[in-house]
């Protein structure tokens, strides 16, 4: 068995290796993880992007494509891209008819300007430099564009977020004993933890230059849905 970890350093290299690790049963762990509210999740998403023949997206840490897939069928120019090999070689398989594109999030291989939205989902907090990747999501996306963010956040009861933080370094090792790398499970949850609140990620994205950013709480604010335009 092939397992291999990034840590909190968020080393490009150690990301890329550690989702290479567990591309082939990726979108099976989401789903086991999440109990499925990942697919609810999911249309929450298509519907923040709107997408629509002719918009041009770009899928920021795009993985096997099951995201884009979503975009493509709703008419929209869809790239997805990923900083790992492996995710990449798995979506191409599973989803021929997407445009896979290998790409760094900290340098991005598209002309400023670009996309009429970027979107990541469960992405971000993975970028060794938040502000860096932020900054570089602007610089592709059109005046007039935006971004869609859905990632893991904080609960908003605290009663519940608690027992939430209590809970998932406890669920997520009996949860992965069919993963094909459960090593990378243990950086998961300590990269959720870890992550900043709402209002700390929206602030970010304000200082690089997004405006009207403002956030939708899934599921009680495990995860949450940050939007910005550009001006």
């Amino acid at each position: 068995m092939f397992e291999t970890r990034a840590t909190l350093a968020k080393r490009r290299a150690d990301v890329a290796q550690m989702f290479d690790g567990v591309a082939q049963r990726y979108d099976l762990m989401n789903d086991v993880m999440t109990f499925g509210l990942q697919r609810q999740w999911r249309r929450d998403v298509v519907e923040a992007v709107d997408p629509r023949p002719g918009q041009l997206v770009l899928d920021l840490a795009g993985g096997t494509g099951t995201s884009a897939a979503t975009f493509a069928a709703e008419g929209a120019e869809v790239f997805p891209t990923d900083l790992s090999l492996g995710m990449l070689r798995v979506g191409r398989e599973r989803q021929p008819g997407l445009q896979f594109v290998a790409g760094d999030a900290l340098q991005l291989p598209y002309a400023d300007d670009t996309f009429d939205t970027v979107t990541i989902s469960y992405g971000l907090r993975n970028v060794e430099d938040t502000s860096g990747a932020l900054a570089e999501m602007l610089r592709v996306t059109r005046p007039g564009g935006q971004v869609v963010i859905c990632e893991f956040s904080k609960p908003t009861n605290g009663a519940f977020g608690f027992v939430y933080e209590q809970w998932l370094p406890r669920a997520i090792p009996a949860l992965t004993r069919f993963s094909s790398n459960p090593a990378a499970y243990g950086y998961l949850f300590e990269s959720i933890l870890a992550w900043p609140a709402q209002q700390e990620l929206a602030e970010m994205m304000d200082q690089v230059g997004w405006k009207a950013v403002g956030w939708r709480n899934l599921s009680h604010g495990i995860v949450a849905l940050h939007r910005g335009w550009k001006a």
